[in-house]
């Protein structure tokens, strides 16, 4: 499978470190914790009504597996597992996609009150999009809000690195679709 890969109408196929013929799992240009992943059904759609049956349960399979080999390559003892279906719920990106983040019980910048990373995350959903257009392009397009200063965008260079990694968490099973 060596198709480029789109999220949305920006290129992700770089980023990319899991891939079935109906999903995907990306890197994240500005992580809110370190293993904060996007998984992606191939077939762009804004909601996840709009899936079809074999997307959804693939979709669903790759959250599942995706969420193992995160929380087992970031040593983490928790996931948060988000996704923002449709415009009035916060969702930037007209293409379905669930973020998966990993969680440490010590460590973690939100491990003292836990419910401070959905603020953090409806900030980066708001900013996806521009973040991806301007990584893209290399021309800034927005003003950035106050809590995305913190985290800067990382380079491709990175980004293709962590993928690379992440690949080896993976077995030829995982990368296999329903039937």
């Amino acid at each position: 499978m060596t198709s480029t890969l789109l999220f949305s109408t920006i290129e992700v196929t770089s980023q990319a470190f899991y891939r079935t013929a109906l999903s995907y799992s990306i890197v994240n240009l500005k992580p809110i914790v370190p293993g904060h992943v996007l998984v992606v059904p191939t077939r762009p759609v804004p909601r996840i009504a709009d899936l079809n049956d074999k997307e959804y349960v693939s979709l669903m399979r790759s959250v599942r597996r995706v969420s193992l080999a995160v929380q087992r390559a970031y040593g983490a003892d928790a996931l948060t597992i988000a996704c923002q279906d449709g415009k009035a719920a916060g969702q930037s990106v007209p293409h379905v996609h669930f973020h998966i983040l990993p969680r440490k019980a010590q460590g973690d910048r939100f491990s003292e009150n836990n419910d401070e990373i959905y603020p953090e995350l409806e900030v980066a959903e708001a900013n996806l999009l521009s973040d991806l257009q301007e990584q893209q392009n290399s021309q800034p397009l927005r003003l950035k809000m106050d809590a995305d200063e913190d985290r800067k965008p990382r380079t491709m260079e990175e980004m293709v690195a962590e993928a690379s990694w992440l690949r080896g968490f993976f077995t030829e099973e995982d990368l296999k679709d329903v039937d």
